[in-house]
């Protein structure tokens, strides 16, 4: 087994939520969740074109479909079902995926199978095993369900990122086109000449919308380096107050023409079906946006908790929307015909003062709608690039408190470059409104939307199977099929508007999909290389004495992704520069796929070899939430660790007996060792924003060993000041820089893969900033892969 993943609690411990708790996150989750789902009256309808539309009975149609499609899919498939599939409180296609990977062994990653068993022995119960064992048998036999799984995870990833660059686009000019018909509406009050107004109104169409929501988006991406939490806060009070406002109007007219409460029932929605058109199955792909922000509900569920986001969207979101498309479908279909702009949300205001607040309130509305789709892509990068599944970025923790809530500087960049690029070549609501459902159905959060949904629903119906005691397989195919055949409906919709501007979200799914696959491919093949052509201990500690190595003062930290035996970038520095530290200490990251790993099982350390080798073996484990190269004091924690492993590696009971020996899991906290802060040592690190080289001042850490006490062996003892000493002396970083090069006659895929791969990694972020290692501590070994 390998070793970094040994049998090991994983879950926290979870405190009952109280009420007051519960209400606090409730109305915190406005803020951040439910601002995409908030605002899709802005375009739901106000996408259509009044000519397609052939009667208004067409219109009470298609808020049959509405209220059904609202029903079924947040409220139903997301709220009732899909949120018992968290992953120990988080959300995502990520969270599924890797759900999938614990208990159906289909895990790609190095550290994936042996972490699919070690979860079965921690979970599993004899008789859930044994229901479950067939159809686990039945996806984890062949190799090929688990490149489809992956590439699924991977599909919906890339959705909701697609997703974080049409809804910005769409949600503000939306918003400023609304401040466009409001301005065109004051122009009577100033001028009585018809070719006056047409010429104010040609002049507001050309530079209001396009212009303002540029500005207005490259605002919103600025702030996003003050974190979600403060912007959260802000936003809050916005959405509370834009719900009860479309609430409040769409009651209103929903009492003046109660005849749409007869569209609620079914039947409408088969009459529709019954007599479909070319025409009419294209009106469904702007209806599929009133569920634009479904999967926000789920992807965001580590920010806040289950029941909080249950109890907002039930009792406030949910009939609040219901109440604004009742009463704007009620408005359409008694005033068809009677202007072009009679299809928005912003004319079912019949109050002339009220639209001016209406045109302010959707403004900052589009806002809070774009932030829930940008946060969520920070977090979906952030959790592919933990499982090695997208190329180093800088991720940076916002809140000390909400783990979960990051900022990905490189990924806000190029969000915003993206959005402007789409809101600026488009320049039309429909053709982005046409990108937008094409992208939110083709993954899980309308073509993005339904197509994301479709993922998430393939990921479930496995986990149905799976998971479930009693009748898992038939409920799976139940649930397959029923919300399945809903989104394929949708999305056969979405690819009618393929050409008018629905292509650009396959074209970019395409492009981040080669990405993930790319930098995944040559992750593993790295991997694979370096377990190939390792070198044993024996071979440092037995033959190098020949070659005339020998020991210098201080620590080494040999950077290495394998877990057994020595890299072979390491023996290629020895062979040509026959010298190493003292203390050496194997450093290894591996990613698991869950959400956390608690502190105090954080570190799994071993020795290699005789003690008096002082060869050390650190595996440092994370989930993909975690954040543990971010921290300052990492190296001191990995020496505190050492230093407790040597005084408890005789007495351990509890040891792994793995190749290299035993190997003990610690925490951060030890008190073998009595850390002194000192005072302040000044490093040459790298800025995280622009890379400029900047000195930092940090506190310096000594360590002394503790009073003497008649409990701690001599020999321990000695080996303890032995590594104090070599701390004093200084440490240094070992890391392989290497470079893939594919073999002469390769298929053109590989080719590609490995070509995409070299270029990424070589203009990506460098590991020694991600690992925040000083400059003068660092010494990198070239090395060459042909693949």
């Amino acid at each position: 087994m390998d070793p970094s993943l040994s049998p090991v609690s994983i879950h926290y411990a979870i405190k009952k939520e109280t009420w007051r708790r519960t209400v606090v996150l409730s109305l915190q989750s406005l803020g951040v969740v439910y601002g995409r789902l908030s605002t899709t009256p802005l375009y739901a309808f106000g996408s259509i074109d009044p000519c397609h539309i052939k009667s208004g009975q067409q219109i009470y149609e298609l808020f049959s479909f509405v209220f059904w499609t609202l029903t079924i899919i947040p409220l139903l498939k997301y709220v009732f079902i899909v949120f018992k599939a968290d992953d120990n409180g988080e959300g995502g296609t990520f969270a599924l995926y890797s759900l999938l990977c614990r208990r159906a062994n289909v895990g790609l990653l190095p550290s994936d199978t042996s972490a699919t068993e070690l979860m079965h022995q921690e979970e599993g119960t004899p008789s859930k095993m044994k229901v479950e064992s067939r159809a686990r048998r039945a996806i984890g036999r062949y190799k090929s369900s688990h490149y489809l799984l992956l590439l699924l995870a991977l599909l919906g990833s890339c959705l909701i990122i697609c997703d974080g660059i049409f809804t910005p686009a769409l949600s503000v000019y939306s918003a400023t086109s609304n401040l466009r018909r409001s301005l065109s509406k004051l122009a009577p009050r100033f001028t009585s000449s018809e070719n006056a107004r047409q010429s104010v109104d040609k002049y507001l169409k050309r530079f209001i919308p396009v212009p303002v929501a540029c500005a207005i988006l490259v605002c919103l991406f600025m702030l996003q380096r003050y974190g979600t939490n403060r912007i959260g806060v802000i936003f809050a009070p916005i959405v509370i107050v834009w719900l009860v406002f479309i609430s409040g109007f769409g009651l209103y007219n929903v009492i003046h023409h109660p005849q749409i409460l007869w569209a609620i029932s079914p039947t409408y929605m088969f009459r529709f079906i019954k007599k479909i058109d070319m025409t009419s199955l294209k009106l469904l792909s702007n209806i599929v946006l009133c569920i634009a922000g479904s999967e926000a509900m789920f992807a965001d569920l580590g920010h806040f908790s289950k029941r909080s986001i249950k109890v907002t969207f039930i009792f406030l979101v949910y009939p609040a929307l219901v109440l604004c498309y009742s009463g704007q479908a009620a408005f359409f279909s008694k005033h068809l015909g009677s202007s072009d702009d009679v299809a928005h949300l912003s004319e079912s205001v019949t109050h002339r003062h009220l639209q001016h607040i209406f045109t302010i309130l959707s403004l900052f509305a589009s806002l809070v709608a774009s932030q829930a789709t940008i946060t969520a892509s920070f977090s979906i990068i952030n959790q592919c690039q933990a499982l090695a599944c997208f190329p180093r970025v800088k991720v940076i923790h916002t809140s000390d408190k909400v783990r979960g809530q990051v900022y990905v500087p490189d990924a806000n960049w190029m969000l915003m470059i993206l959005s402007l690029s789409i809101l600026i070549g488009f320049r039309d609501i429909s053709a982005i409104a046409n990108a937008t459902v094409t992208s939110h159905k083709l993954f899980a959060p309308g073509l993005a939307i339904i197509c994301g949904m479709l993922v998430t629903t393939c990921l479930m119906s496995l986990i149905i199977a799976l998971q479930w005691e009693k009748n898992g397989v038939s409920l799976s195919v139940l649930f397959l099929l029923f919300f399945g055949s809903i989104e394929a409906l949708y999305l056969s919709s979405c690819f009618l508007n393929f050409t008018k501007g629905a292509w650009c979200i396959v074209v970019l799914s395409l492009i981040f999909m080669s990405i993930m696959v790319s930098w995944h491919y040559g992750t593993i093949k790295k991997y694979e290389f370096d377990v190939e052509n390792r070198v044993t201990v024996d071979w440092l500690t037995d033959l190098s004495p020949g070659l005339g190595v020998s020991r210098v003062p201080g620590i080494g930290f040999i950077h290495t992704n394998i877990v057994t035996g020595i890299p072979s970038f390491f023996s290629h520095f020895i062979t040509n520069l026959p010298a190493f530290h003292q203390v050496l200490i194997l450093l290894s990251f591996k990613s698991l796929p869950v959400a956390y790993i608690p502190k105090n099982e954080r570190y799994l350390i071993g020795r290699i070899g005789h003690k008096e080798y002082k060869i050390y073996r650190c595996i440092v484990r994370y989930g993909y939430r975690d954040h543990v190269r971010d921290v300052n004091d990492f190296e001191d924690q990995i020496i505190s660790s050492i230093g407790e492993f040597i005084t408890r590696e005789e007495r351990h009971d509890e040891s792994l007996i793995v190749q290299e020996g035993r190997m003990i899991i610690l925490g951060t906290n030890g008190n073998a060792l009595v850390p002194i802060v000192g005072g302040e040592s000044c490093q040459q690190v790298t800025d995280i924003e622009n890379q400029n080289p900047t000195h930092t001042k940090r506190k310096k850490v000594r360590f002394v060993l503790p009073e003497s006490s008649p409990k701690m062996n001599s020999s321990v003892r000695k080996e303890l000041q032995e590594l104090v000493d070599a701390r004093e002396s200084g440490t240094a970083y070992f890391l392989g820089h290497s470079h893939l090069k594919v073999r002469k006659g390769s298929n053109l895929l590989k080719q590609f893969l490995v070509m995409a791969y070299d270029f990424l990694d070589r203009n990506c972020r460098e590991t020694p900033i991600g690992l925040d290692i000083p400059h003068a501590a660092l010494l990198e070994v070239g090395m060459v892969y042909t693949i």
